[in-house]
């Protein structure tokens, strides 16, 4: 690959402006500020043309230049292709030896790597040492990436360069920040709405680091400047119009319809081709026949061919074959490159030459390629290619033995998305080869098992059910018992991730029927544990310890340290000294060291899973932020953060930091997942939910609606159920709450587990609040049999609350939060029959002293509506206060709202807004109080702080509240009065 990969004949026209944007960023890059761009815009309308100039310009300012395109082979992938493409030049230049020896986890690529199959974390270790590599080569040289055709990128690729652009490799204006700018094209028109480029572009789009321009069709005085600049001879006026008109602003279609031209033409003439296709075979039927046939070769092959490859397949005489590619090369319908290979020039001459070929021409000219890169040593990177020339071909058998091949590259690789298509590929070839004719030493099911491991590896856990699914369906009654065995808990472990536990239970149940436990083995032992997470899930504890304890000998026996260590995690949750408890938390520990041993990541991010929610569940919250740290970091590490637990600990620690009220991390956390996380791990954002909520966005219960469409997902049905639950009892709407509750109960209630989930405590109480409001404002209206009738629906939610914590989940005691609920369940039920009780709501608001402000907040209103209706006016005012100046400090605007309410109630303002509700202002704060004196609206003040006018207005109900405010202008006076703001800047109020 040159520095500058391909030069045109033509003169640049029309994209001046596109061009200074790009040379701009290029400049800059240079001087350390590296951005990317993805460059946007239909087929043909100048895209690789403008790339090229700006290539053009940063090799002429010393820049080296690397270019690496994306190739469409259909339904088959090639992992990595254009960072192994940028790979190859690299490491044919001695300048940058060191760093490639400083870096070997990128020789996978090159091929030169170890050829056994990675661990769980190589794919991360060849991310990160792809951008250190990088970073290191960007101090010897300032760099330009050029990425052509993102559209047809494989899955691997689009996931490296997501990790390229957003962990910091392009980190600007840091100390250290890299000489290096990246500039990706994709064909806008191909981006169809289920197109897998579309999410990562979302998310690239919202990277500080990372620009869009978009390439829009020529303004047709442009065109017709391309036209006129393209011919030395003199060319009618209206030719060029009706070049013009054609063109319709693509550069490249004008280009054609000009090359097409007939000598002698006549305007008044209709005979100037109407279609894209009909103009380039036109110019192609101006070549000679020898020249046709090697294009016509060269298009089977695809966008671009090897010099080599292309004479073995076309068969000509050495001169002849050079006299047709110089002559294609003259017409400028291929480009040579440096590395001994040849281009079409555009993508769309390759697809209307090939579309216009003979169908058995076609099947001849792939089998012709599938047998010559079968040969001559071939690398395993050219096996998804053969796989594909194959099957055009209709060679089936060798179509699935190259999938097959393609299959294992994928692996060494690290890429589980192309390793899973072509696994599939060969599925779906292994019953139409016959049985002598395929690979040896395999079988259907072992086959498919496989796709199973790698569409779980790939994040698609119901894809991964599927398959597991069809590999019992073709094992069938005649498989030994040891393969049924397998199958079967391999597909109890992967319903277990889509939360289907009764049937999970039943293929574990099976497995350990068809497998003796002696002889001692290792498929006995692992169907034993995943049997026990089953049980435990159905609620057969017993049978789950009594195998439990069996298998732990066994593993033990046998040496297998990662089933003990997954056996000894279940075994602390059957246990007394549970996870909650320090010796619980020692025997996971103990168990994690034995997964890390012997490099089980998915137990080990087990282990640390159950560190973090142990100590959650026992209120040691800072602790479980430093376990939930750890654990993520681990994941990141392996590559698994998109696996169950890595997904499960990102919701915990978007759930401590709301708990804690460090509500801002929370949302900005939520933020920056929300492009990244898999669709099955939307729920990790959930808590966000609870913050939106909280400070009154009126849009949160519909964004929580939406985790119920779709498939099942037990943690999204458990977070909707809360924000429905509290959404409801905050708009009064005590009848819609308790619905909710039944509902998300009854959803979260396998149909083999008789018992409550611990939210139900959490789910009642919230309802209670509603209840208790209906109940109070109808004894304040006389309609007693109304109240009664809320009363008995109160007692029906507490013995929800009161049953569901009498029992656990494992049995053992509620934890700090669950007595928390639980206080506040029973104060809530207390004021549905009888009014506000001051011991009840003493005792809620010491039960979440915990550590969780917000819902200590809301008790203290309570506690000091209780107080105020037993006269106990300071107290009342004092709890009053508190509960302000948290509600303040969250931003909870209903909170807020009411507890103003009751203080305005209760006339209690004397005693709770006096001088120090003038809290200091946060520095967002201080920027709307400044603009709120120059009389901007809400909508303003976004627009000038680049935030929502939603969030501006949550801004300036803080500012209200802090300054005892009643209105904005009273606001601007008493931070005029205090000082808050200068006077030079209240002048400008009216500006």
């Amino acid at each position: 690959m040159s520095p500058v990969a391909r030069t045109f004949g033509t003169p640049f026209i029309g994209r001046e402006d596109e061009l200074a944007r790009l040379t701009g960023v290029l400049d800059r890059a240079r001087a350390g500020d590296p951005r990317a761009v993805l460059v946007a815009g239909d087929a043909g309308v100048g895209k690789t043309r403008t790339l090229a100039e700006a290539s053009a310009h940063a090799a002429a300012t010393g820049m080296t230049v690397l270019t690496g395109h994306c190739v469409d082979l259909g339904d088959v992938g090639l992992p990595y292709l254009p960072f192994t493409e940028i790979l190859g030049v690299l490491a044919a230049d001695d300048r940058f030896a060191p760093a490639f020896a400083s870096h070997p986890a990128v020789d996978r690529l090159l091929g030169t790597g170890s050829g056994t199959a990675p661990d769980a974390g190589s794919r991360l270790h060849l991310f990160e040492g792809m951008a250190a590599l990088l970073a290191d080569l960007a101090d010897i040289t300032p760099l330009l990436l050029v990425l052509e055709d993102l559209h047809w990128a494989d899955q691997s690729s689009r996931d490296l360069l997501r990790f390229l652009l957003s962990r910091g490799l392009l980190q600007s204006g840091a100390p250290g920040a890299h000489r290096l700018a990246v500039f990706a094209s994709y064909r806008a028109d191909d981006l169809h709405r289920r197109h897998p480029l579309r999410p990562l572009l979302a998310e690239l789009i919202r990277l500080p680091v990372v620009d869009r321009l978009e390439l829009r069709p020529m303004a047709d005085a442009e065109v017709a400047r391309l036209v006129r600049a393209l011919r030395t001879d003199p060319l009618p006026d209206a030719a060029v119009r009706r070049i013009v008109d054609r063109a319709e602003g693509n550069a490249f279609y004008a280009e054609e319809l000009l090359a097409a031209l007939p000598g002698d033409f006549d305007p008044a003439s209709p005979g100037m081709p109407s279609g894209l296709a009909d103009v380039l075979l036109i110019r192609i039927e101006q070549l000679s026949d020898t020249a046709q046939q090697v294009l016509r070769t060269a298009a089977v092959a695809g966008r671009r061919v090897e010099h080599d490859l292309l004479r073995d397949a076309v068969q000509l005489p050495q001169d002849e074959l050079e006299s047709a590619l110089r002559e294609a090369v003259g017409r400028q319908l291929l480009v040579p490159g440096d590395d001994a290979t040849y281009s079409f020039r555009h993508a769309l001459t390759r697809e209307a030459v090939y579309a216009d070929l003979l169908p058995g021409e076609r099947v001849r000219l792939h089998g012709t390629f599938a047998k010559l890169l079968a040969g001559h040593g071939r690398s395993a990177e050219s096996a998804a290619e053969r796989a594909h020339h194959s099957r055009e071909s209709h060679d089936l058998a060798d179509a699935l033995a190259a999938s097959l091949e393609a299959a294992d590259h994928a692996q060494r690789v690290g890429a589980p998305a192309e390793e899973l298509r072509h696994l599939e590929t060969a599925l779906e070839l292994w019953p139409a080869v016959a049985a002598g004719a395929r690979p040896q030493g395999g079988d259907s099911v072992t086959l498919t098992l496989r796709a199973s491991a790698a569409a779980a590896h790939a994040g698609e856990a119901h894809r991964a059910v599927h398959l597991t699914r069809a590999a019992l369906a073709r094992a069938g009654s005649d498989a030994d018992s040891e393969l049924a065995a397998r199958v079967r808990y391999t597909l109890a472990g992967n319903l277990m991730r889509i939360d289907s536990l009764t049937a999970a239970f039943t293929y574990s149940s099976e497995a350990l029927d068809l497998i003796p436990a002696e002889p001692p083995s290792y498929t006995w032992v692992w169907a034993a544990a995943t049997h026990v997470m089953a049980a435990r899930y159905v609620g057969r504890d017993e049978d789950a310890e009594r195998v439990a304890r069996q298998a732990l000998r066994t593993a033990e026996e046998l040496r297998l340290a990662d089933a003990q260590a997954d056996l000894m995690i279940s075994l602390v949750g059957l246990e007394a000294h549970n996870r909650r408890t320090p010796q619980g938390r020692e025997r996971l520990g103990q168990a994690r060291e034995l997964a890390r041993a012997v490099g089980n990541i998915p137990v080990e991010m087990r282990a640390l899973f159950n560190l973090a929610i142990g100590c959650y569940e026992s209120g040691d919250l800072d602790e479980c932020l430093t376990w939930v740290a750890g654990g993520l970091d681990r994941a990141r590490r392996a590559g698994l953060l998109s696996s169950p637990y890595a997904l499960e600990l990102r919701y915990l620690q978007s759930l401590v930091l709301y708990t804690l009220g460090r509500w801002d991390e929370c949302a900005r956390a939520a933020a920056e997942d929300a492009e990244r996380l898999p669709a099955a791990g939307g729920f990790a954002t959930g808590p966000a939910l609870y913050v939106a909520l909280a400070r009154g966005d009126e849009d949160a219960a519909d964004r929580a609606r939406a985790f119920l469409d779709g498939r099942f997902d037990w943690m999204a049905t458990l977070i909707a159920g809360v924000v429905l639950t509290d959404a409801a009892a905050v708009r009064g709407d005590a009848e819609a709450a308790v619905e909710r509750v039944h509902a998300t109960i009854a959803a979260l209630t396998d149909d083999a587990v008789t018992e409550r989930p611990d939210v139900a405590v959490r789910l009642a109480a919230l309802a209670l609040s509603a209840v208790a409001d209906t109940a109070a404002e109808l004894r304040l209206t006389d309609d007693m049999t109304g109240a009664r009738r809320w009363a008995g629906t109160a007692t029906e939610m507490v013995e929800v609350a009161r049953a569901t914590a009498a029992q656990g989940k494992d049995g053992s005691p509620q934890g700090p939060e669950g007595v928390a609920w639980l206080a506040r369940a029973e104060a809530e039920w207390l004021r549905a029959h009888a009014g506000p009780d001051v011991a009840a709501w003493e005792k809620a608001v010491a039960a979440f002293g915990y550590g969780d402000p917000y819902e200590l907040a809301r008790c203290r209103r309570r506690l000091a509506e209780a107080l105020l209706t037993a006269d106990r006016r300071e107290e009342a005012a004092e709890q009053a206060r508190a509960a302000l100046d948290t509600a303040v400090r969250l931003g909870a605007v209903p909170l807020r709202e009411a507890v103003d309410a009751l203080v305005r109630r209760g006339r209690l303002a004397e005693s709770a807004s006096g001088v120090d509700r003038i809290a200091v202002l946060t520095a967002r704060e201080g920027d709307v109080l400044r603009l709120l004196a120059r009389g901007r609206t809400n909508r303003q003040i976004g627009e000038e702080l680049f935030i929502t006018g939603k969030t501006a207005s949550v801004h300036v109900s803080n500012i209200l509240a802090k300054l005892g405010a009643a209105s904005r202008t009273e606001a601007v006076a008493i931070a005029y009065r205090e000082g808050l703001i200068a006077p030079e800047t209240a002048k400008h109020r009216t500006s």
